[in-house]
């Protein structure tokens, strides 16, 4: 179900993307279509939870306890790229060779998540921010730059959210892009940890202990 998630994650994204930003030019059919994109992905992360619980044989609060990230991403499916979380959590407890291929993986997948949810972070806000009362955040490029300096934990305190669910918004955006931005520096990180430890273990000369240049044993004649 990866593909077909990944796919309703994008649908959800785009549908909600273009109910934001065009909703002064949107006609009413736009709007419609739009809300039942939306609808129509959340449905399929629905279907998809309701199926593993089913097929898990626990009951349901073991099973929200359990895979708390997916319960997450169910409520509010903007959140998937926090998942990324998951897949570097399985990789740092491998305690085989380093994979250069695996480790950058995780810092490609999480880069992009980082950015997919800076964007989402930066509709939303934009969403309800863009005509409240006092608002500092009145064009998407102002929620754009926000999300850039909250994800980068900058702070400029340029422009910043006034309204609840905005703020809302800010506390999870920079608790989702710390993990998010720890995960690709902890992948860096530990690759090179790990390639480096093996480096250092491997003997002089790359040959095993106690023996020769020939394979032999020191006290071979």
């Amino acid at each position: 179900m990866e593909l077909p998630l990944a796919v309703a994650s994008v649908a959800y994204l785009a549908g909600y993307a273009v109910r934001v930003l065009a909703r002064d030019h949107l006609p009413r059919l736009g709007v419609d279509l739009c809300v039942g994109v939306v609808l129509g992905s959340w449905a399929v992360f629905v279907t998809d939870y309701a199926v593993r619980l089913r097929l898990s044989g626990l009951r349901p609060l073991r099973f929200v306890r359990t895979h708390l990230m997916d319960t997450v991403v169910l409520v509010l499916p903007l959140l998937r790229p926090v998942r990324m979380v998951t897949l570097y959590d399985r990789v740092q407890r491998r305690r085989d060779q380093p994979r250069l291929s695996l480790y950058a993986r995780v810092m490609v997948y999480s880069g992009l998540s980082v950015s997919l949810l800076g964007f989402a972070a930066a509709l939303t806000v934009y969403h309800h921010e863009a005509d409240a009362p006092g608002a500092t955040i009145v064009t998407f490029g102002d929620s754009v730059w926000w999300a850039c300096a909250t994800l980068a934990t900058v702070g400029y305190g340029d422009v910043a959210p006034v309204t609840p669910v905005g703020r809302v918004v800010a506390v999870g955006l920079m608790a989702c892009g710390l993990a998010l931005l720890g995960a690709v520096t902890g992948s860096f990180s530990s690759w090179l940890i790990q390639a480096f430890t093996r480096e250092d273990e491997k003997p002089a000369g790359g040959h095993r202990d106690g023996e020769g240049p020939r394979g032999d044993s020191p006290g071979a004649s």
